[in-house]
């Protein structure tokens, strides 16, 4: 039962009392028959009751009005503005890949319309495409995070993701962030001979990390393709790509090239650029989000491999390598996780026990591309390097 109303001396406003609740109404203007138009907010407190006022009121100045039905798009845009500010530039730069998978569901859909189904079925459209349990609940969560500040500023009445199935972890799938064996043999039968296709192949072939291989100068790549020198690493400053230290004093490391991809490095090497990888601007970087996108592109036209993400070629090394027998402190030193144990000795590009896990995992996925590229070899050399006249004299 309402109590009688009490008024604020600036006419801003009105509170009335509820059982347990206050109710502090506003005046937003008029309608179209010059009638004025109130909107009311409750809460425990009058305090709270008139802050979701004022929020509401901010968000129209601002140009949002639960009343004109806020777009999602619209919606998310101006939650990712303000919670960037609470994130790194790095970890911003790959929401912006979440959101506009959100974006391309959601779209135009006013905010205060999307209903507990409508995330769980696209919670199962994301499973459908291949996306991994992990990625799924990146999405969610971000959703989740989106939702409740709209909650917050009085934009939906509840959240809906609050209320959406959670996403189960499947015990069976212990590795459910790395690629099978089978799906291994499938991209490297399967993947494009071209720089994007001989980059995935090196990220399943030597674990990198993908700001590892997106740094990479023709220089820290030896001649024969043998070897890759991780001395550095991409880094996104405010959205840029800019070039850094790798990311732990172990990261700095020379991984073996497997025999069978040994072609692939010397392509990426083969070429005039200041980075084997760069798009947009010259004598730049290329930018994640761009490599990501090409990678899923490439993924999708293989029949039977999951549209996970990039750095899942990393788990994936990892995973296959101890599948292999070959022992943890080998691939810790090959992936080059920081551990207190590990000594640079490990490091070592001649080191025996590196050397054979290296050619363990070569046999098991990549020898037959050596044969696949020697016979593709002069084609790609005369169309990638400066010197393809030379190299096709070498090999004839």
């Amino acid at each position: 039962m309402n109590s009688k109303v009490k008024r604020n001396a600036n006419g801003a406003g009105s509170f009335s009392r509820r059982e347990n609740s206050w109710i502090y109404t506003i005046s937003i203007g008029k309608d179209n028959q010059g009638k004025y138009r109130r909107k009311s907010f409750g809460a425990k407190t009058q305090k709270e009751a008139k802050e979701k006022a004022d929020r509401y009121l901010k968000d129209r100045h601002d140009g949002i009005d639960i009343d004109e039905k806020v777009p999602f798009s619209v919606w998310i845009d101006l939650w990712f503005e303000n919670h960037k500010e609470n994130i790194s530039a790095t970890t911003a730069e790959g929401y912006k890949y979440t959101i506009r998978l959100l974006k391309s569901y959601f779209g135009i859909r006013p905010i205060n319309e999307i209903r507990v189904m409508d995330v769980d079925r696209y919670l199962i459209e994301l499973k459908q495409e291949g996306r991994s349990d992990s990625y799924r609940r990146k999405c969610r969560a971000m959703l989740f995070q989106v939702m409740q500040k709209a909650e917050a500023n009085d934009l939906i009445r509840k959240n809906p993701v609050q209320f959406a199935n959670k996403i189960k972890s499947d015990r069976k799938a212990s590795k459910r962030d790395a690629f099978t064996a089978m799906e291994v043999k499938l991209m490297i039968e399967h993947l494009p001979h071209d720089r994007i296709g001989a980059g995935i192949r090196l990220l399943l072939g030597t674990g990198m990390r993908t700001q590892e291989l997106l740094a990479l100068e023709p220089r820290y790549i030896a001649e024969d393709g043998s070897v890759i020198y991780v001395r550095q690493a991409l880094k996104l400053v405010k959205g840029t790509p800019v070039i850094g230290e790798p990311k732990t004093e172990n990261s700095y490391r020379d991984i073996p090239v497997p025999v069978g991809l040994r072609a692939y490095a010397r392509m990426l090497r083969d070429t005039d650029k200041t980075f084997i990888f760069e798009a947009g601007v010259e004598g730049q970087p290329c930018n994640p989000t761009y490599f990501r996108d090409q990678f899923r592109k490439y993924l999708e036209d293989i029949p039977g491999v999951r549209l996970l993400t990039p750095h899942c070629c990393r788990h994936t090394y990892v995973s296959q390598m101890q599948a292999a027998g070959v022992d943890m402190a080998t691939i810790q030193a090959l992936v080059g996780h920081s551990d207190l144990d590990m000594t640079l000795g490990y490091l070592h590009v001649q080191d025996p026990a590196i050397l054979k896990a290296v050619d363990r995992y070569d046999n098991t996925f990549f020898r037959e591309e050596e044969d696949v590229m020697r016979d593709a070899e002069p084609i790609w050399m005369l169309r990638y390097s400066r010197f393809g006249q030379l190299f096709q004299a070498t090999y004839n």
